[in-house]
């Protein structure tokens, strides 16, 4: 997933509370977060959904990929992008379309029109001010939150890049360090993701 399970739990609490109680009303504000939550993981399914079928996709294609020297990056490229236009997928990630942040700002939109519409029907959440306004102030928020995830995994990234010797990204020890350097810069923001 694009964004880590804790990080979207994370993200939701946050939103709730900065949404809370001037712009939204909630009697549950564990149960806002859990809708804000839920609608995020599932947004981000969808695109995860769509990777694990071009490389199914991919696989059938093995052999004349390597007879014709195609590339597995290019026809992945090409096929994901025809399949996101054929169904209409809003693409999540942001630097697959040039943003600096995890998310595109599309996706951030699409969350926060399809999170609108949940907040209305749920009798957890009463919204204070206009819809667009709330709108518009939960895309505020979670772009700033994902500002911040962004410095905090950039950080992280320089950290294992100076290391004495090459960790290659996508092996264990990479991953390992990453999460470690990660978690290290969220506490020293006082963030701690775990709760």
């Amino acid at each position: 997933m694009l964004l880590a399970r804790e990080l979207i739990a994370y993200l939701s609490r946050e939103l709730v509370k900065r949404l809370s109680p001037q712009i939204i009303e909630t009697s549950n504000p564990n149960g806002a977060a859990a809708l804000v939550s839920d609608l995020i993981a599932g947004e981000l399914a969808v695109e995860d959904r769509l990777n694990d079928e071009v490389r199914e996709i991919l696989s059938q294609y093995s052999e004349y990929m390597r007879r014709e020297g195609v590339s597995y990056q290019d026809m992945f490229r090409r096929i994901k992008n025809t399949l996101i236009t054929q169904r209409k997928v809003i693409r999540a990630s942001g630097r697959d379309s040039g943003d600096a942040m995890k998310l595109s700002r599309d996706k951030i939109n699409d969350i926060s029109h399809k999170l609108i519409a949940q907040m209305r029907k749920s009798r957890d959440v009463r919204l204070k001010k206009d819809p667009n306004d709330v709108r518009l102030e939960v895309v505020r928020s979670i772009s700033e939150l994902l500002t911040i995830e962004d410095r905090v995994d950039r950080e992280a990234r320089r950290k294992i890049r100076s290391q004495k010797r090459e960790i290659v990204e996508g092996t264990e020890e990479w991953d390992l360090l990453h999460r470690r350097y990660y978690a290290d810069e969220l506490k020293k923001l006082g963030i701690d993701l775990s709760r």
